[in-house]
């Protein structure tokens, strides 16, 4: 079978389905790859990379035609769905919510359509998550565009010219947009800031480097399960409680980048227009949630403009395009692992598996019948988290009384160990030696005393305190010193052998119990 991959029709869209790396994967699976001549030239790949790559470059119409797979990143248009034909099987970015005219065309040619933007978000389907490949890639993206018309640097400097402070950098919205973007912006040495309805992503944020924005509003929080992975709407409560926290954070923010869309729903204001004119004058603003209205109340979709009090606010729709070669390696590698489970036998012949979960998830068409919505995929998207039980709160005497009853059993049980241990020192002292004893002795005490140091101290100090015990146990050093004047030259050799074993120790040991206590301090 012939897999190809028109060029997009779209204005200012340069990303393209197939690269050359990905037509070599495909061709293992037993697939013949076309590709329309020019298709791949806005993303930096010639005709002649495709003809190295074992590929056809042939004309639109002979991708139409001929292909029995056309792969494509845009939504067709009506007249490339009309063009399709039966049994013939379109991969592409489709959103069916809103192309409802196109699934009937689809239908009407009895092709199999499958939308990229419909497949599940579960494990599985994770390496053809084509909808976080392009938000990764917007979030990177977003970043760099607040970097150009920022004017001013990201991190922070100490220069002879003068000092310069660092940039402060919100993110709204920790998905992959967001994500991509904090991670983006700390690795530039900005201080960065994020927010999200589900408090759970804090953890995650904050090992990005990035602080964690709290409300002081409580709200049980949603696993996105329901959503596709998605955060779930707020209540208005929430939604008074997270403008208020905006507004308090905006005069000091330099670059705000919003990221918070739910597919097929209009994007929520989460920055408005007293909001902007509360930023100081140079600051950014960048909305990754224009194509759907915006996240900032004054966005305008695929225009860059300045506001009266100097905020440069970015609604750009086309991110990842404006990243052309790198959308296109991810989003073809995207497609191709697709095409690897329509083809189980890896023999060039697609096999349309309607009991896949993931196929039948991002199945639009199939058969002359339209499939979509699927049915609930039988995994979660997020398992959600089984509800613990809040411990009952003790009031203060039953946390007296639980903290008495802990003592006397902690005092039972230590008085009970030394009346054991007294006794079996009396039965070993009836028949032992008095010289046996006396060493007995101190070597049982010596444990406990070291039993006892060792046991209050956090596990995480066990390694310094080992080394510094370790160097004090060489004060057999001095027996070594004392026996290097021996008369006997063997004596004299293992004495200073000993010498040299014991410094090592002693200043091993110390050297390690200092490098290991630097990690606790602070800089």
């Amino acid at each position: 079978m012939k897999i190809g991959a028109p060029k997009e029709t779209a204005t200012g869209e340069a990303r393209v389905a197939m690269t050359p790396a990905s037509a070599k994967d495909l061709q293992k699976l037993g697939y013949e790859c076309l590709i329309e001549a020019g298709a791949g030239g806005a993303a930096g790949f010639d005709d002649a990379a495709y003809e190295a790559a074992g590929v056809s470059v042939v004309s639109k119409d002979a991708i139409w035609s001929d292909a029995d797979i056309v792969a494509k990143v845009r939504p067709p248009t009506e007249d490339e769905t009309k063009s399709l034909s039966d049994g013939q099987t379109l991969i592409s970015f489709f959103y069916p919510a809103a192309n409802e005219a196109l699934m009937e065309t689809a239908k009407a040619q009895s092709a199999s359509v499958i939308a990229m933007d419909m497949v599940p978000r579960i494990s599985r389907a994770q390496k053809m998550d084509a909808l976080s490949s392009m938000a990764n890639i917007a979030g990177y993206r977003a970043v760099i565009e607040a970097g150009n018309n920022f004017g001013r640097f990201f991190t922070g400097q100490v220069t002879a010219a003068g000092k310069v402070p660092p940039a402060k950098v919100l993110v709204v919205g920790a998905g992959v947009a967001g994500l991509a973007a904090i991670g983006t912006s700390s690795s530039l040495g900005a201080i960065t800031l994020a927010f999200d309805v589900r408090p759970d992503v804090a953890e995650q944020i904050e090992s990005m480097g990035a602080e964690f924005v709290y409300l002081d509003f409580e709200e049980e929080a949603q696993d996105g399960s329901a959503t596709g992975g998605y955060a779930a709407v707020s209540s208005p409560e929430f939604a008074a409680a997270q403008l208020k926290k905006f507004r308090e954070l905006a005069p000091d923010i330099d670059i705000v980048i919003t990221t918070a869309l739910i597919p097929n729903r209009d994007a929520p204001i989460l920055w408005t227009k007293d909001m902007v004119e509360m930023m100081k004058p140079g600051s950014v603003i960048v909305d990754l949630a224009a194509e759907r209205g915006g996240n900032c109340e004054l966005t305008k979709a695929d225009e860059k403009f300045v506001t009266e009090n100097g905020v440069t606010i970015v609604g750009y729709t086309d991110f990842p395009s404006r990243m052309a070669a790198q959308s296109s390696l991810l989003y073809s590698n995207n497609i191709r692992h697709m095409m690897t489970d329509l083809t189980p036998e890896k023999d060039g012949v697609v096999v349309h598996d309607m009991e896949d979960d993931v196929i039948r998830g991002a199945t639009v068409t199939h058969q002359g019948e339209i499939t979509w919505p699927p049915p609930p995929p039988k995994t979660k998207a997020i398992a959600a988290q089984p509800k613990k039980d809040k411990p009952k709160e003790l009031t203060a005497e039953e946390k007296r009384a639980a903290e008495t009853a802990a003592f006397k059993k902690e005092t039972m049980t230590q008085v009970g160990g030394l009346a054991i241990g007294g006794a079996l020192i009396l039965l070993v002292g009836t028949v032992a030696p008095a010289s046996f004893m006396q060493h007995f002795i101190v070597f049982v005490l010596s444990v406990f005393v070291g039993f006892q140091v060792i046991w209050n101290v956090s596990h995480s100090l066990h390694t310094p305190l080992m080394a510094v015990t370790n160097a004090i146990s060489s004060i057999i050093i001095l027996g070594a010193l004392i026996q290097i004047g021996s008369s006997s030259v063997i004596i004299t050799i293992l004495a200073m052998a000993a010498v040299l074993m014991a410094a090592v120790n002693i200043f091993g040991g110390f050297l390690v119990t200092r490098r290991m206590l630097a990690m606790f301090q602070k800089s």
